[in-house]
């Protein structure tokens, strides 16, 4: 084939998934490995059929990958054939039978109450930065978003008066979460004191912004997370997608469903949202054991 198939399924990704960069990255990385292989027996990566993705499968397994990193690989390589097959560039899927390695899914870890709360007093909300860091703790835990949902955050889409707020998640679908009382307090006081001294009269549209008054990066905000747990004493690892599990866990365990955690998530799939009643069932179970007479 003369097509450069890889790269029109990268745009594809880009254009039509609308997927993030580091998926994007991910992706391609993935179906890196696959062309390496073509090229190692001199085919064309969409020429290949079902026994010769087995040898390749087979290829990652016996060079020390993961079970996890494979599974993934997999999934990478489906959707490549899958949009080959969906185009007509190829009679038939090739992966369509095939089987990814089982790996347990480890539970995320989430912050305790008294952890969560030391954390979010971290911050000396007298100060500009600490007035601005403190409202993003507190937006992070009170809605549950990607961090890139909260760094991309404008000034309109955080309604303060009815407590909601709207974000682009994956694939750029928007969605509305609610945004407790606590929350909104700190965004205003931010909003009202605090980004203005930031900005020094520029302009931004951008919710949350650095002491250059331009938008807050990723590896900015990570720098202040890994600082407040310290300061807060919390030794485990902590990133900012902690904080993302927390919110979903302490939602279940005061009793919200599923359904309505998997929304505000912004999971297209619930079986992806199931895993935080793991979380919550080993609660239980720690309960039982510890109160009733006869566990």
């Amino acid at each position: 084939m003369n097509r450069n198939w890889l790269a029109e399924y990268e745009s594809f990704l880009r254009i039509e998934k609308g997927l993030a960069e580091n998926s994007i990255a991910s992706y391609m990385n993935d179906l890196e490995k696959l062309r390496e292989f073509a090229d190692g027996i001199k085919r064309d990566p969409a020429t290949l059929g079902r026994e010769e993705i087995a040898l390749w499968t087979r290829t990652l397994r016996e060079g020390g990958l993961s079970a996890r990193s494979m599974a993934r690989a997999i999934a990478a390589v489906r959707g490549f054939y899958r949009y080959l097959a969906a185009d007509k560039a190829i009679p038939s899927d090739p992966t369509e039978h095939l089987e990814a390695p089982r790996s347990m899914k480890p539970l995320p870890h989430v912050l305790s109450r008294e952890e969560l709360e030391a954390l979010l007093q971290a911050p000396d909300t007298g100060s500009p930065n600490g007035s601005r860091d403190r409202a993003m703790l507190e937006i992070l835990y009170a809605s549950g978003l990607r961090v890139s949902e909260l760094l991309g955050l404008t000034v309109r889409q955080v309604n303060l008066p009815l407590g909601i707020l709207t974000c682009m998640g994956k694939g750029r679908k928007e969605r509305i979460v609610p945004v407790g009382a606590e929350a909104r307090s700190s965004v205003s006081e931010y909003l009202e004191n605090f980004r203005p001294l930031l900005l020094k009269q520029r302009k931004s549209n951008f919710l949350f912004v650095n002491a250059r008054g331009s938008r807050m990066t990723r590896q900015g905000f990570w720098k202040i997370v890994r600082r407040y747990a310290g300061k807060s004493g919390i030794s485990t690892h902590l990133t900012p997608h902690v904080l993302r599990h927390t919110f979903a866990t302490h939602l279940l365990e005061n009793g919200a469903d599923l359904r309505s955690v998997q929304m505000m998530l912004g999971h297209s799939d619930i079986s992806t949202t199931q895993i935080y009643t793991h979380v919550t069932r080993d609660k239980l179970k720690r309960v039982y054991r510890r109160f009733h007479p006869r566990a």
